[in-house]
This record gives C-alpha cells, sequence and structure tokens, in this order.
C-alpha cells in the first residue's frame, strides 16, 4: 500500500493591504475612495437602484412629515436603514458567487438570510412611517 506524503502546511501571506501602513487624513482619504466604489458597485445592483431612487423623493419628505427633528430623523434614519441592508446583503451575495456557481446549502442559507433582512429593513421602514403619517394626518 503506498502512503501519502504529509501535506505540508503553507501559513497564510502577509495582507498586502495598503491601508494597513497608511496614517491619518491619507488614510481617511482612501477609505472614502473606497467607500465610494462600493456606492458605485451597489448602484450596478437593481434593488439598490430602486430602493436609492425612492429615497430620493423620501428623505426630502421626510422634513415635511415630522414634526419634530426627531421625527425627522427617525424618518430619514428608517430610509437609510433600507440602502445600508441591500449594500450589505449585495455584498454577501457577491462572496457567495465568488466562491463558485454550484448550488450548496449553506450559499442558499446565507443569501436567504441576505434577503430577510432587507425585507425586515422594508417593513421597519414602512412601519416608522406609517406611524408618523398617521400622527401628522390622524
Amino acid at each position: 500500500m503506498h502512503s501519502r506524503p504529509p501535506l505540508k502546511h503553507t501559513p497564510p501571506q502577509e495582507a498586502t493591504d495598503a491601508q494597513k501602513h497608511r496614517r491619518g487624513l491619507g488614510r481617511v482619504w482612501h477609505a472614502f475612495g473606497y467607500s465610494l466604489a462600493g456606492l458605485r458597485a451597489g448602484w450596478k445592483e437593481t434593488a439598490f437602484r430602486q430602493e436609492a431612487t425612492v429615497s430620493v423623493v423620501m428623505l426630502p419628505l421626510a422634513l415635511w412629515v415630522g414634526q419634530s427633528w426627531v421625527e425627522v430623523v427617525l424618518l430619514a434614519g428608517a430610509v437609510l436603514i433600507v440602502l445600508i441592508v441591500e449594500l450589505l446583503n449585495s455584498s454577501v451575495e457577491a462572496a457567495i458567487d465568488r466562491i463558485g456557481p454550484d448550488w450548496h446549502s449553506l450559499s442558499k442559507r446565507a443569501k436567504d438570510m441576505g434577503s430577510a433582512a432587507v425585507l425586515l429593513s422594508l417593513v421597519l421602514c414602512a412601519g416608522v412611517w406609517a406611524a408618523a403619517l398617521w400622527a401628522r394626518f390622524f
């Protein structure tokens, strides 16, 4: 019987992340650039574009619907939470898709949970807006 040679364990290579070597405003500037790249990547997603388009209407409307600055912040925050969760969901989907096209129960689970998070953020947003509209008009 032939035995295989033991597998050699090679430690992971040192991260080549340029951010680790930056300090001060240079780090902030580059981080801002990465954030803009993330927003551009999000814009390529249909769901994010739809939600961002609706938010362009809802954010200014929050100034009119809210009867105090606290209400305005809650209304605007609920809208922004939807966008944030959608970006996070898209990032999970992208990471799963990078692994490969093969179906796997854990990949499905991760994508389903991301989708559920978006749904819950939409329900939260609708609830906050419904409560504010009710308080304003009824």
